[in-house]
């Protein structure tokens, strides 16, 4: 959906909509569908966000936060407010903690949308969800900013995506400061939401720093997937869903230990989709970890398999890689024979299954119980250990072998 059309829905009554506080919302009721319930706060409170905006220039609102609440509203799967709903729900929430989850759950969207509209322009990625980055929308409607010279986004386009994203985060900081908590809680939210901004900053710059300066490291890689992904997508949701009703230090660690191990399985499946994943379905070009030399641990662990067996034909053809355009179909094909020679995506394959059962473990230290409980394992589950992609399981796995 256009931008405008997303954003005039938004801001068909402002003035009624920020005058009046949301009625209070039954547990059972988000229980039945938690996306819907999400996305419906999430639009309440962009539609604040843009009704201001365009108080202070309609200019503004209509280029940068009409564009943002759309491409905010637009896609995604809402898996960050699930897991802070269900581990909420799990460790004994009630229709007394509902309304600040859910404020928490839009907060947690809008930080996503940082996070995507930055790591785009970092990574000058012209496509998300299957549709124009938020930069790649900037520069359709400004083509005067563009020189056919020019390689990449142009600055303009860049530079409003930069705004953009950190507008994205100031809305979700201003959520957050004004959700109604006892003092407690409070002090436990803003803390584990003060870490998560830390962690998921540091965790971008670890993979920018692993692209530089071309490392191979595995370890650094699963270092850089913690901070970037694991906690930032499942273990701080899960920690700010529990912290919202005061559960004890036991629950939370074995939650804590659950999501880091899910988050892990989570984006290493996640690199297998990057190079063999099917861009129909992942919404975004196969090839480009491998193009913009991301130092995933797949990649990281093939290079190693690569050099303790002299390979070099492998190491020199993924290195040819680096920077290079959008890999052709036959060169993508290559690539991935190559990665499949050392081993590495099947191994990858079996640290994702190890995951998940350490995952299943953790959860049930947990001792959690009922319908929210069985709710959130299979959440967990369906993030730790999801179906592999036949290219990237391979022809062993295809027969049963490599897993």
């Amino acid at each position: 959906m256009h931008a405008k059309s997303v954003a005039r829905h938004l801001i068909t009554t402002p003035r009624r909509q920020t005058a009046q506080a949301p009625q209070p919302t039954a547990a059972a009721t988000v229980d039945a569908d938690v996306t819907h319930a999400v996305t419906e706060e999430l639009a309440r409170l962009c539609a604040e966000s843009v009704a201001y905006s365009r108080s202070l220039d309609p200019v503004f609102a209509t280029d940068v936060a009409e564009r943002l609440a759309a491409f905010t509203l637009g896609g995604g799967s809402r898996i960050r407010p699930r897991f802070l709903w269900w581990a909420m729900r799990a460790c004994g929430g009630t229709d007394s903690h509902a309304a600040g989850a859910l404020r928490l759950a839009a907060a947690l969207e809008l930080i996503q949308s940082c996070a995507l509209v930055h790591d785009d322009v970092m990574d000058q990625s012209a496509v998300r969800r299957g549709r124009p980055s938020f930069h790649a929308q900037i520069a359709l409607q400004f083509p005067a900013n563009t020189s056919p010279e020019e390689a990449g986004p142009a600055p303009f386009a860049q530079s409003v995506a930069v705004l953009a994203g950190d507008l994205a985060l100031s809305w979700a900081d201003d959520i957050v400061a004004g959700t109604d908590l006892d003092p407690p809680v409070r002090t436990d939210i803003l803390r584990i939401w003060r870490a998560m901004r830390t962690e998921m900053v540091a965790g971008q710059y670890l993979d920018l720093h692993g692209q530089a300066t071309a490392t191979r490291s595995a370890a650094q890689a699963i270092r850089t997937v913690c901070l970037k992904t694991a906690r930032y997508t499942v273990e701080q949701p899960l920690a700010l869903g529990a912290a919202l009703t005061g559960t004890d230090d036991t629950t939370r660690r074995s939650l804590a230990a659950a999501g880091r191990c899910a988050g892990i399985a989570f984006q290493l499946r996640d690199d297998l989709l990057g190079v063999f994943g099917d861009p129909a379905v992942t919404g975004k070009p196969s090839g480009d970890d491998l193009r913009s030399g991301k130092a995933t641990y797949l990649l990281a662990l093939a290079h190693a398999r690569a050099r303790a067996t002299g390979d070099t034909e492998v190491i020199d053809l993924l290195q040819a890689c680096r920077g290079s355009a959008p890999l052709s179909g036959p060169d993508l094909a290559s690539v991935r024979t190559a990665l499949h020679s050392t081993g590495a995506p099947a191994h990858v394959e079996r640290r994702i299954d190890r995951l998940a059962r350490t995952c299943e473990r953790h959860l049930a230290a947990a001792r959690l119980h009922g319908p929210a409980a069985r709710h959130l394992t299979e959440l967990l589950g369906q993030v730790a250990s999801p179906p592999p992609h036949d290219d990237a399981a391979g022809p062993a796995a295809r027969r049963g072998g490599a897993r």
